[in-house]
């Protein structure tokens, strides 16, 4: 499965009919940035490849997509939820939780279903780049395809 680039992310994206590419990467498992490298790696400037952050807020977890340029504004995200109390959720809860392993963790296909939102940065690009479900594969779309998907609303929670 992981050889030819099938996620769990694609396949919620082919069957859905939308339109995206899939873009391969040598991950380095020194790099201290996924999402950095992933920029670096394919050559895209880093406001347009988005990072996938899960966060508890009032004890439940929530997707959040950000610019790898900037960071998560864990008030704005918890706002953007109706909560009141953020913080970052544990890698390893967050992995049993989506299904895929920190670096890889994307907003699409997530094993079980959990709010998510996008930073509204993603609006002003024709295509954006996140996760494909694991390390070293990026998926290339609209960011408005990436909402719909990822039945996301989008909101400013991202700090430069």
């Amino acid at each position: 499965m992981a050889g030819h680039g099938r996620t769990r992310a694609t396949e919620v994206l082919a069957r859905s009919g939308i339109p995206h590419s899939v873009h391969r990467y040598t991950h380095d498992p020194r790099h201290p940035s996924y999402g950095q490298e992933a920029s670096e790696a394919l050559g895209v400037p880093p406001e347009r490849v988005f990072k996938t952050l899960v966060a508890d807020i009032d004890g439940a977890l929530t997707v959040a997509v950000v610019p790898v340029a900037g960071s998560l504004d864990l008030k704005a995200l918890a706002t953007a939820v109706g909560g009141k109390k953020a913080a970052m959720a544990e890698p390893a809860e967050a992995e049993r939780a989506t299904g895929y392993v920190t670096g890889g963790i994307t907003a699409l296909g997530l094993r079980r279903p959990l709010p998510v939102v996008v930073d509204s940065s993603a609006l002003d690009h024709e295509t954006v780049f996140c996760s494909a479900g694991q390390r070293g594969l990026e998926i290339e779309l609209a960011p408005s395809d990436l909402v719909a998907a990822a039945g996301a609303r989008v909101a400013p929670i991202a700090r430069a």
